[in-house]
């Protein structure tokens, strides 16, 4: 082993600092939290009815030691490959899970079912497959997937949990099945697709994606994808594929697409531009939202959108816009409230998104539960001056999205 790798597996490591630094149980908290922190959590938690709450961005992941058909890329299990190690290991430190050579479906899925079930009012939550990554002739390419979430398990993981999740399904439209794939889905109850094109190797306004639009917007079915750059899983080679603009396609055949993180990372060419200048994805975004068009078809989750790089820009023209706010939703992008490293609750003060009292009391939420934190920390960030930032809609089911299936067939 490299004295590089020693660094990170020592107790109280840097990998723990990084991803899950929180210090207490999830149902610790009733008794642990101080009464302020629980008045924050009663705020926040107004006017949000329990029985249409809803987090349209959970990932579930795993090793498929349960027979759950997950995959993990063996680049992220070994430390010839240092950095997608370390990336792996913030992860596995995030999720809860302490052993990586056995068991490791069942603690992710363990610590994701204790975490919502110890926050009052939870509602439901969209656990999502993710798809192999394709190469251009459709072949899927274990080499270039670092994740890989097969669809009956997220569909299972539902079925077992009905009062805390719902399922979406990934399916790669270069698939050989792809067709018959959505359709085989689609009978069975799926609502959502869940792509993230820059890790999976998808061009949205490829032609091959005529037909599985068509089949989307046959059965009613809504595009939940990635848009802006790819951080958290490798896809360097393709970002390119995260532009907004590319998602017209879908728009124009009448399929609803849910803009995931709002585009908020990265910047693309800008492809109504005879120079085809890079202009950054948030505003490109931005450019279809306000597109008259594409009003009732056109939505966006607000996942990772308070993390430190994208407040500045992204969160405050999102606060400030309130004509937009019946078409976002909420998505938690689990487990990323839970890595340490991204959240930088004195930045969202200094900015005057929160105060001082409320940094504390947010920190003390977070140390006990990641998942409940980032649901308090986006209905608490306000504008200086407003009386609100997003409203209690944005936290519930999106009835221009609805309906979504009880319950996904396998």
């Amino acid at each position: 082993m490299t004295a590089f790798a020693l660094v990170f597996i020592m107790p109280g490591c840097l990998v723990d600092k990084l991803g899950g630094a929180f210090e207490h149980e999830p149902d610790e908290l009733r008794e642990g939290l101080s009464p302020d922190a629980k008045a924050l959590i009663a705020r926040a938690s107004e006017e949000v009815d329990p029985k249409r709450r809803f987090d349209y961005h959970t990932h579930i992941i795993g090793s498929g030691d349960s027979g759950s058909g997950c995959y993990i890329n063996q680049h992220m299990l070994t430390w010839a490959h240092p950095y997608a190690r370390f990336r792996f290991l913030v992860y596995a430190s995030a999720s809860g899970v302490k052993n990586l050579e056995k068991g490791l479906d069942r603690q992710y899925m363990d610590r994701l079912v204790r975490l919502v079930r110890n926050i009052d009012g939870h509602g439901r939550h969209l656990v999502l497959g993710l798809d192999q990554y394709h190469t251009r002739d459709g072949r899927p390419d274990p080499n270039r997937t670092e994740y890989y979430v097969p669809n009956p398990y997220a569909a299972e993981i539902a079925q077992r949990h009905p009062d805390l999740f719902l399922s979406a399904v990934s399916i790669h439209p270069y698939r050989s099945d792809a067709l018959e794939a959505l359709t085989k889905w689609a009978k069975k109850g799926a609502r959502v697709v869940k792509w993230i094109p820059n890790a999976m190797g998808i061009d949205p306004s490829d032609k091959r994606c005529g037909h599985f639009y068509d089949i989307m917007r046959q059965h009613q079915m809504i595009l939940l994808t990635h848009t802006g750059d790819e951080k958290a899983i490798e896809a360097e080679g393709d970002q390119k594929y995260g532009s907004p603009l590319l998602l017209r396609k879908a728009l124009d055949k009448g399929v609803k697409v849910i803009m995931a993180h709002a585009a908020s990372l990265g910047e693309n060419a800008d492809l109504d531009s005879p120079q085809g200048e890079p202009v950054h994805n948030f505003n490109l975004f931005m450019r279809l939202m306000d597109d008259k068009r594409y009003e009732g078809l056109l939505f966006a989750d607000i996942s990772a959108t308070l993390q430190y790089n994208r407040v500045d820009r992204v969160l405050e023209t999102l606060l400030k816009r309130a004509d937009l706010h019946h078409r976002l939703v909420n998505g938690s992008d689990y487990p990323l409230p839970a890595v340490n490293v991204l959240i930088r609750l004195g930045k969202l003060e200094k900015v005057g998104l929160i105060t001082e009292q409320e940094r504390a009391w947010l920190k003390e939420i977070y140390h006990y539960n990641p998942l409940l934190f980032d649901f308090v920390l986006k209905r608490t960030v306000k504008l200086r001056g407003a009386k609100q930032g997003f409203p209690p809609s944005v936290f519930m089911l999106n009835n221009a999205l609805a309906p979504l299936s009880d319950e996904i067939l396998i």
